[in-house]
């Protein structure tokens, strides 16, 4: 069968046979809708055997598995194919698998020697071992290996072997938004709000670019990765308002030990007080769960009280609040679902103020990439004043009343 695929124009280069192929950039690019549409079209046409890697990988939820499903059906493929809870067979007796590399040994590798190809999403996670151990794996006359990733380094493993130096037999390309023709409105608007309020975020996030902020960096203490909730979970949840433009956020996390774990998150630019409620029932039981919100906005609050979140209370914040929020933030190891991706950014580039003349860091926290982890702030404010044996102030007001006084 054959399929009408339409290729965009930057692309049109990785359709032809290398041993390598990558794409890096930034969000929006279409790169991994591209590489899904050009393994669905390769399955078509003969007998595939394909590996999708992540560097971790715990769970199928985050996996391109969805979105190969999704390409299956959206070019009516599905009699071809058959969706399998971990894996999916393909035409002509082949199969489409999902792996984390981390779990893999060399002996556990050559399980994928037979293999057609690898595909390497996310792959600035990828490290030197685990780019050691596929290469030689994937060994089969004609076989491809297939990279996508937003680049975070330029010490990056994938960054060093595909763009500072790459084998004569890869082809690697940039592509950002602009190079999108089917780019969805929603993350048009996102890269709008960036590029006019954060310049910095707008060059790492959209175009692609080196996070050359390292140093500065207010959080170091986290990483990503994919894991479930367990049943009896205190799950902590906060809200910082959008003004105007700015985004608003909803934020769930728990803490185990000295871990926190962030699961969930709502965000949308621009969203009218009347959307807020449906933005926030995004993250699950929002509406049966305490949520800690910004205490600059009682209006939004006591409306958000009338409209299904009983529970939303106001943040006490006082003096120092801010700095203290974010040490009690940086003494947890933080560990973020890979479906919060707003979280992910914020945390990379959340920095501290440079003294513009000697270039040195100061202890001043800048006021931008900063509304999730405002929101987390506020969702662990309870947490963080028992841990330091503060009173939380109890009023005898009306709720309304009290917001106001804040």
């Amino acid at each position: 069968m054959e399929l009408n695929l339409q290729t965009p124009r930057k692309f049109a280069p990785l359709l032809n046979q290398s041993r390598y192929k990558g794409i890096h950039g930034g969000r929006g690019s279409g790169k991994s809708h591209f590489m899904a549409e050009m393994l669905i079209e390769r399955c078509m046409m003969q007998k595939t055997d394909w590996v999708c890697l992540r560097e971790v990988q715990k769970t199928l939820d985050q996996s391109v598995k969805k979105l190969l499903e999704i390409k299956i059906q959206a070019y009516g493929l599905g009699q071809y194919f058959e969706i399998q809870q971990n894996k999916i067979k393909t035409p002509y007796g082949g199969v489409i698998i999902f792996q984390g590399m981390q779990d893999h040994t060399a002996e556990s590798i050559k399980s994928l020697e037979g293999f057609d190809g690898a595909w390497f999403e996310e792959a600035q996670t990828c490290t030197l071992r685990s780019l050691d151990l596929l290469r030689p794996t994937i060994r089969k006359e004609q076989s491809e290996i297939w990279f996508t990733w937003n680049p975070t380094n330029e010490t990056d493993p994938v960054d060093l072997f595909l763009r500072k130096d790459p084998p004569s037999d890869a082809i690697v390309i940039e592509a950002n938004y602009h190079d999108n023709p089917w780019l969805p409105g929603v993350l048009y608007t996102e890269m709008q709000w960036d590029k006019h309020r954060d310049f910095d975020k707008y060059e790492h996030i959209w175009l692609g670019k080196y996070n050359i902020n390292s140093n500065k960096r207010v959080f170091k203490n986290w990483r990503v990765e994919e894991f479930e909730a367990e049943p009896g979970e205190v799950f902590r949840l906060g809200a910082d308002w959008g003004f105007s433009i700015d985004p608003s956020v909803l934020v769930r996390c728990f803490i185990k030990g000295k871990n926190l774990y962030v699961d969930y998150e709502a965000y949308m630019i621009g969203c009218e007080i009347i959307n807020l409620p449906e933005l926030f029932l995004s993250v699950p039981d929002a509406e049966k769960w305490p949520i800690t919100a910004d205490s600059a906005r009682p209006e939004t609050i006591a409306h958000m009280v009338k409209h299904g979140f009983p529970k939303i209370r106001a943040a006490v914040k006082g003096a120092r609040s801010l700095e203290e929020g974010i040490n009690f933030l940086q003494t947890f190891d933080i560990i973020v679902h890979p479906r919060c991706v707003h979280t992910i950014d914020e945390l990379k580039l959340y920095s501290y103020k440079v003294d513009p003349l000697t270039n040195d860091i100061l202890p001043i926290l800048e006021d931008k990439d900063n509304h999730v982890i405002d929101a987390l702030r506020y969702a662990c404010e309870g947490a963080r004043r028992i841990k330091k044996q503060e009173p939380i102030p109890i009023s005898k007001k009306p709720v309304s009343t009290n917001w106001m006084a804040r």
